[in-house]
């Protein structure tokens, strides 16, 4: 939990990410998000979105033809199994060492991401699945809702480059610390 002034605790969970898969897809000339979602068992978007499928895959759209492919548990045979299953398909370039993840999640969660990136997060709008790449900070970044806890709150990751980690959490400290 982050601590506001005067000893009271904002309902906000930060929680730095490690042992996770993540690799960017692009879609050869010509192929669908069909047939990339149709040989790694989990729907493409075609939009900004978060799709789960099986074998704790997921896919986040991150532009056109193109998608974060990402494991919250990452064998170390990963991304060569990814990269064989798409090999005619789709160029595959790992991002699990170029990439740092952070979760927020709380009733605080969506407060911190308004002050910071230019989108649109009421829960209307920004529901679980949605995605977006965006901006914090001056920093780069691609933001997913996950399904919401156990307690109804909403769930968040963030992911920005290892290089820019320190810079955009030195960001999520201060505006946490202004809640």
């Amino acid at each position: 939990m982050i601590l506001k002034g005067c000893g009271s605790v904002a309902d906000l969970l930060v929680e730095q990410l490690s042992g996770f898969g993540l690799a960017t897809i692009m879609a050869r000339k010509g192929v669908s998000g069909m047939a990339i979602g149709m040989a790694l068992g989990v729907e493409a978007p075609a939009q900004p979105a978060f799709c789960r499928g099986e074998n704790n895959l997921a896919l986040i759209g991150t532009g056109a033809g193109s998608w974060f492919a990402h494991t919250d548990m990452v064998s170390p045979a990963w991304h060569t199994a990814l990269r064989d299953r798409l090999a005619e398909l789709a160029s595959v370039s790992d991002q699990s060492d170029g990439y740092m993840l952070i979760r927020l999640s709380g009733e605080d969660a969506r407060t911190v991401l308004q002050r910071g990136a230019a989108i649109d997060f009421h829960p209307e709008v920004f529901a679980p699945g949605a995605a977006a790449t965006t901006v914090i900070a001056h920093i780069g970044v691609v933001i997913w809702r996950r399904d919401d806890d156990a307690r109804g709150r909403p769930k968040y990751e963030i992911a920005t480059f290892r290089s820019y980690f320190d810079s955009f959490r030195r960001w999520l400290d201060h505006t946490a610390a202004a809640l």
